[in-house]
């Protein structure tokens, strides 16, 4: 697949609402995806593992701990990706937790209604991560996670990074700040539901435009995307 695509565009494989209703069928390969982005955000077939994509590499992050590189093959029902350009870089040197750097990042948008990209790198008292598991059979995925495992990993060097989607934008992303982790020997992370930074350099790529790619998978077309408990849904399955 031959694709042109802007700097400036997120693109999106399809909805946050679709694995909330347990589709997770692989609707494109990574050697299909990788033309859509450097980095990014994602999960895999069958819900096995987290993505997370850096500076052009690709990783899965399992719930055994591991991360290794894709291969050619590895599909995935549902990716965020762009080409990061950051324009807005700033450094850290002391300590702040999850709640207090969300504002500081907030600080560097011109607007809440706008999409972002975010990277930080740097030293973490701590990351809280969740990995999702493989799952046989299609499941809701507020059941699938509730035997995710959990890792908390301390005084750990790596790398957070994600996106921010504003709020209309909930169902089919996930609205507000979505993050990953992966530590700097490549060797684990995760879906980020808590973190602590000690320092670090955070860098910020404001996006103008998202790209919704909607599958034509069995489970897609067939799939109840009127979720009625949406809001509880995603703070279930996000954390």
């Amino acid at each position: 697949m031959t694709q042109t695509v802007d700097n400036g565009q997120l693109f999106q494989l399809s909805t946050m609402s679709s694995l909330l209703d347990g589709v997770f069928e692989g609707a494109m390969s990574y050697d299909e995806i990788k033309a859509f982005g450097d980095f990014g955000i994602g999960t895999f077939e069958h819900l096995d593992g987290e993505m997370i994509a850096f500076d052009g590499e690709f990783y899965r992050l399992r719930g055994d701990g591991t991360a290794t590189p894709l291969k050619s093959e590895d599909k995935t029902p549902f990716c965020s990706l762009t080409y990061f350009k950051p324009a807005v870089t700033k450094t850290f040197e002391h300590p702040l937790n999850k709640s207090a750097f969300e504002a500081e990042m907030k600080k560097l948008m011109k607007s809440e209604n706008l999409f972002y990209a975010f990277r930080i790198d740097g030293v973490f008292k701590e990351v809280s991560t969740r990995t999702v598991s493989y799952q046989e059979k299609p499941i809701p995925m507020t059941e699938a996670v509730k035997t995710q495992p959990v890792f908390h990993f301390k005084n750990v060097k790596g790398t957070v990074l994600g996106f921010w989607s504003p709020a209309f934008t909930q169902g089919i992303a996930v609205s507000g700040f979505h993050l990953h982790f992966i530590d700097e020997e490549r060797k684990g992370g995760g879906h980020v539901f808590d973190y602590e930074l000690d320092h670090g350099t955070l860098k910020v790529d404001q996006k103008t435009h998202m790209s919704l790619y909607t599958p034509e998978t069995k489970g897609f077309l067939n799939a109840n995307l009127s979720r009625e408990d949406l809001e509880k849904e995603i703070k279930v399955t996000e954390g």
